[in-house]
């Protein structure tokens, strides 16, 4: 399928873009704090509702939100999800000069149902016919970090990326074959972070707890980061050797759609704060994924800078006292620029 010509972003946008998000978007309609799943023939309501752009964007998103200048490379079609798609993005600051216009195609629309401590996923539409190498010109962006959902083809993009100084930090989807195949593992010599959540690094390590798997997962990538839910994460860092236990933050979890993209994006992120340990950047990641799921319409829950202390200081019980005093020492130190904290 042929794909509508695509304009090299401007110069300036490559020295500007701190991260790069590449992989399949979607549209998302989110409903959160239901009592449980359906059931036929019931009809059940909630206010806790909302919609916009999902799959790698919720990278973006966060990104943005955090004060990182942050570009998305992604294909869109020409249909109504793709228009408010592309608006939502806009709005958000995100650089849309590598979205690529696939005539014929539209947007896939996920509905997310959230209950418990997770959610049930049902999407409608066919994914990309285009896969993250078509989506990038020759020359990469100068992005501090990229952020991917690892495709069953490996793409070359990575390998690039990592080459120009680029950290790339990688997660996977669930596979529905339950195959689990080890090769897919293969793409992570093109990446620095690793971040599948328990059940995914499990399957595919062979391992069966979440702590087994990231160290198996260490003897791959710098570093290996496993997500557990209410349980929390663990992180690796092979080249130091650290491990890092943490919990989450205590919060009534009413949406976790995209939580471990919101955790991942964030740890990303706090990555460039070099003053701050492995622990740090794993609490910081489990604060903005907290806030997240806090809240109605999943990623678009997503917290800005500038809204964490006073977070924090309406919810004095969510974490242990004293744990995020780095955070809000960092945000005192900035000041009024408290929006460039990771630039």
């Amino acid at each position: 399928m042929q794909t509508a010509p695509r304009t090299a972003p401007p110069a300036e946008s490559d020295a500007l873009a701190g991260m790069l998000v590449v992989g399949q978007l979607f549209a998302d309609v989110v409903f959160g704090d239901l009592p449980g799943a359906p059931v036929l023939g019931h009809e059940v309501w909630t206010s806790s509702f909302g919609a916009g752009p999902g799959g790698i964007a919720n990278f973006a998103l966060v990104g943005a939100r955090l004060g990182v200048p942050t570009s998305i490379a992604a294909a869109v079609g020409g249909d109504t999800f793709s228009t408010m798609t592309r608006a939502s993005l806009a709005a958000e600051g995100i650089d849309l000069s590598y979205l690529v216009t696939v005539p014929g195609w539209a947007l896939p629309v996920t509905a997310s149902l959230g209950y418990g401590d997770d959610r049930a996923l049902v999407t409608g539409g066919t994914p990309a016919p285009i896969g993250s190498d078509a989506l990038l010109p020759d020359v990469l962006p100068a992005a501090a970090v990229a952020l991917v959902h690892l495709e069953e083809a490996r793409s070359t993009w990575t390998a690039r990326a990592t080459a120009q100084g680029t950290r790339v930090f990688a997660d996977v989807g669930w596979d529905p074959s339950e195959r689990w195949d080890p090769s897919l593992l293969e793409q992570l010599d093109d990446c620095h972070a690793f971040m599948p959540n328990h059940l995914e690094a499990m399957a595919y390590t062979g391992t069966d707890s979440a702590i087994d798997a990231a160290r198996r997962l260490g003897d791959r990538v710098p570093l290996s980061v496993v997500t557990s839910g209410s349980a929390g994460v663990v992180a690796v860092d092979s080249a130091s050797g650290d491990e890092v236990v943490r919990p989450p933050v205590r919060v009534h979890a009413v949406d976790a759609t995209g939580a471990g993209d919101v955790f991942g994006a964030a740890l990303a992120v706090a990555g460039s704060r070099s003053d701050w340990s492995l622990l740090q950047r794993v609490d910081f990641a489990c604060l903005v994924a907290g806030v997240t799921v806090s809240r109605p319409g999943g990623a678009s829950g997503a917290p800005r800078l500038d809204e964490l202390a006073d977070w924090l200081g309406a919810h004095p019980t969510a974490a242990e006292p004293g744990r995020y005093d780095f955070v809000l020492e960092a945000l005192h130190d900035q000041g009024e620029s408290s929006t460039t904290l990771f630039r």
